[in-house]
């Protein structure tokens, strides 16, 4: 199906992985991280109804009736250019499931992607990798994170895994945070960020807004927050 081109963009200059080098002047590992969440946060059972019911959640499927040319596009260029992959256990569980389970993966971008190329796990308590090419971290993952990062160029991708990306932040491992944003309240169910978590201050890369209504933002993570010591005077706020 094809949708109007009514995309609007905010188009700043972005790092490639080629320019993020090491105090030896070499290219490094880019880690980025890619959410799909609602207006509300939510990021649990976008893709199905019965892809995580976990803590009794019933509104499965909630991105894809939204989806459209330009988000899928981009999805396809996000994952197509990741040199590999870093999940949480409950994100490869469910992305072993499906994509790790189609007959020819060479028929999708996505699946292609994820099926040819590495992929990582951090998880204390995944014992046996059920996926063709995938490394579990044990141990000492801000360190087994960063050996990656040092040693390997290109882009190291987290798809979903909300628990690790905000370990992730709070560890300062991410170096871009894209965020992927449908115009839905879902009402219930898993928050990228929930009530409580790490604090970080965001600079804005790039923003566009495709035709229905999807927001796909781009940020850099800056370290932590500037909060006011002192009460503002609303009258002087223009």
């Amino acid at each position: 199906m094809a949708f109007a081109n009514r995309s609007r963009a905010l188009r700043l200059p972005v790092e490639s992985s080629a320019d993020k080098l090491n105090e030896e002047g070499t290219a490094t590992m880019k880690l980025t991280t890619t959410t799909n969440v609602s207006v509300d946060g939510v990021m649990q059972g976008l893709g199905g109804a019965d892809e995580d019911r976990s803590g009794g959640f019933e509104r499965g499927g909630w991105a894809i009736p939204l989806l459209d040319t330009e988000t899928g596009d981009y999805l396809n260029q996000i994952y197509g250019g990741a040199a590999a992959f870093l999940f949480g256990r409950r994100t490869y569980e469910i992305f072993a499931g499906s994509w790790g389970a189609m007959a020819d993966p060479s028929t999708n971008p996505i699946a292609a992607a994820l099926n040819s190329r590495p992929k990582y796990v951090a998880s204390t308590s995944l014992a046996h990798a059920q996926w063709a090419g995938t490394t579990i971290l044990h141990g000492d993952v801000a360190a087994a994170v960063g050996d990656l990062k040092a040693n390997q160029d290109g882009t190291l991708l987290v798809p979903g895994s909300g628990a690790l990306v905000r370990w992730l932040l709070a560890n300062d491992l991410v170096d871009q945070l894209d965020l992927i944003t449908y115009p839905l309240v879902v009402g219930q169910g898993t928050r990228l960020f929930p009530d409580s978590g790490p604090d970080v201050a965001l600079e804005l890369v790039n923003s566009r807004t495709t035709s229905r209504g999807i927001t796909i933002q781009t940020y850099r993570p800056l370290g932590r927050p500037e909060y006011a010591t002192s009460p503002v005077d609303l009258a002087h706020v223009t």
